[in-house]
């Protein structure tokens, strides 16, 4: 994971490792732990490609999948959601009382949303959407496809796409503190929510990126 010229100590990886965990911005990290603000940023990335690797291997799911696209960034005024200027498509599935999974998208057509959906949920499951017209394909698809109409009922029993757009706000509220993030970084930091959502609370985060980061030393 580290450059053989990196000169940062053990003693300085570790803390900026505690200090990514407890989500200080780079800028930040870097004054609490006296380095150069580069460096800490070049050690964050590093972080954020080991995580990213790692949750890329995930296994497709299987049960009641909630289903979903968001918009990230872009300008503050105008139109938002679908459509708004500037702003980065994202797609996500999540698994009821499971996992997240994310991915970056071109646009948010059906011909992009459902070769996702079948390389990443088995068929049979129950997938759980909004009106959305791209989710049409799935009423011919090997899943069960349930349709939320939020303009007529939020909620329905069981009816609903609650856990995945709870995932969307707080990545979203993550994301808030970095102030603007690149588009070509912006995966590193959504598989970053990603991750923080699916693992559990700090110390075990900092345990499972810690295993992580001596796996790859070791290879």
């Amino acid at each position: 994971m580290y450059e053989r010229k990196s000169r940062l100590s053990p003693q300085k990886r570790a803390r900026l490792i505690e200090h990514f965990i407890a989500g200080t911005t780079a800028r930040a990290a870097a004054q609490l732990v006296d380095v150069n603000k580069n460096t800490a940023a070049t050690f964050f990335t590093r972080l954020r490609k080991i995580i990213a690797d790692e949750m890329e291997k995930a296994s497709p799911f299987d049960g009641e999948i909630e289903v979903d696209e968001s918009y990230f960034g872009g300008v503050r005024k105008g139109k938002r959601g679908r459509g708004a200027a500037g702003k980065v498509p994202v797609f996500g599935l999540l698994k009821r009382g499971g996992r997240v999974y994310t991915v970056m998208i071109p646009n948010a057509r059906s011909t992009t949303l459902l070769p996702i959906m079948e390389r990443m949920i088995l068929p049979d499951s129950i997938v759980y959407t909004d009106a959305f017209r791209s989710y049409d394909a799935l009423d011919v698809s090997d899943f069960h496809h349930v349709r939320i109409n939020h303009s007529e009922r939020f909620v329905d029993r069981q009816n609903h796409i609650n856990g995945i757009e709870n995932f969307w706000n707080q990545a979203k509220r993550h994301l808030r503190r970095f102030n603007g993030i690149p588009r070509d970084s912006f995966f590193l930091f959504l598989k970053e929510c990603e991750w923080r959502f699916n693992c559990g609370d700090h110390k075990m985060l900092l345990k499972q990126l810690k295993k992580w980061i001596n796996q790859r030393g070791k290879s």
